[in-house]
């Protein structure tokens, strides 16, 4: 049964004219594809074992050959995990939607759990001190019915710090469906991605500006979903679909009308539009690489990974890792 949604009307930016193309140019590099034998590696992260780790929708996490071969189980959350960092212990980090933030051990599959009691914890970064950044999307929603946070826009996600010694604070809150985190390269500043407003809000961590907040870029031209950083301090952000020209008419106009498209079948609501995209910005934001091509073949990026030359893409519903020469 569908939850009721009380929406708020919010006037979004004027699209830029980049959202209304369907390529980069040049275009997006053809992907290859590594069967994962499950659907939705949402996240990809590459440990320095030399192994890809990816969360898949049935609770497993699986690790991945790099050169190629079939994958193996590590562990079974019994939940669904997201996001998946490598922490400075080697363990893995993994946002479970469901159980929290968890501590994985690669080599035993040992599962502790870090943090927990969130509606739908997303996306994580980890400092070198071992200080956990990650963000709880909604308090409203939980993952199956994550399109009413978005329809509904009541701006319930946040941004959470665990400490070294256990503790859990808010950072940031009020923000639209709260999705990737990433650090910058010298730690100054935490990003975490706002799905539902198409922008990266930034919390400065050190120098003058540190406990403040500001916004790193706005008016994405597509929803962005998990970050990564990259070489040379670029941030990635990988945009699951493009801007909804039907949901940006729906959302200023008054809240009656999106509880009567929530109530329509699934098929006759604004839906996501298959694409294969990501970009990446510098520390003020600026866009420095800008991949896209068409989604006949892979779509719903939710998570991208530079490593030697090369992307990793996951994604949310399909069943492979797409990857893709820089």
């Amino acid at each position: 049964m569908r939850p009721r949604i009380e929406p708020v009307v919010w006037q979004p930016p004027i699209p830029s004219p980049r959202a209304r193309l369907k390529a980069s140019d040049p275009p997006m590099p053809a992907p290859a594809f590594r069967p994962v034998g499950a659907s939705g590696p949402e996240d990809v992260v590459i440990h320095p074992d030399g192994h890809l780790y990816t969360g898949v929708a049935d609770g497993r996490i699986l690790r991945l050959d790099l050169s190629g071969g079939a994958p193996s189980v590590v562990a079974d959350t019994g939940g669904r995990p997201l996001g998946v960092e490598v922490g400075p212990d080697g363990d893995l980090v993994v946002s479970d939607a469901y159980r929290g933030v968890l501590r994985v051990d690669p080599a035993s599959g040992t599962i502790d759990v870090l943090a927990d009691g969130f509606r739908l914890c997303d996306n994580a970064a980890v400092a070198r001190d071992g200080t956990i950044w990650f963000s709880d999307s909604s308090q409203r929603h939980d993952l199956a019915h994550w399109r009413a946070d978005i329809l509904e826009h009541t701006g319930t996600g946040r941004l959470l710090r665990r400490d070294v010694d256990g503790s859990v604070d808010v950072v940031l809150e009020g923000l639209q469906f709260a999705n990737g985190v990433a650090l910058a390269a010298d730690e100054s500043f935490v990003a975490v991605a706002e799905t539902g407003a198409y922008r990266i809000s930034r919390v400065w961590l050190t120098g003058p500006r540190a406990g403040q907040h500001d916004v790193l870029v706005d008016n994405l031209p597509g929803f962005p979903d998990n970050l990564s950083t990259g070489s040379a301090g670029r941030i990635w952000i990988a945009l699951a679909t493009p801007r909804n020209p039907q949901l940006d008419r729906l959302l200023p106009r008054p809240p009656a009308l999106r509880k009567v498209v929530w109530a329509l079948p699934l098929a006759l609501q604004p839906a996501p539009a298959r694409t294969i995209w990501v970009q990446a910005v510098d520390e003020t934001g600026t866009v420095v690489a800008d991949l896209q091509r068409d989604g006949t073949d892979y779509h719903m990026v939710t998570g991208v990974r530079e490593h030697e030359g090369h992307l990793y893409l996951g994604s949310l519903t399909e069943s492979t890792v797409a990857v893709v020469a820089l």
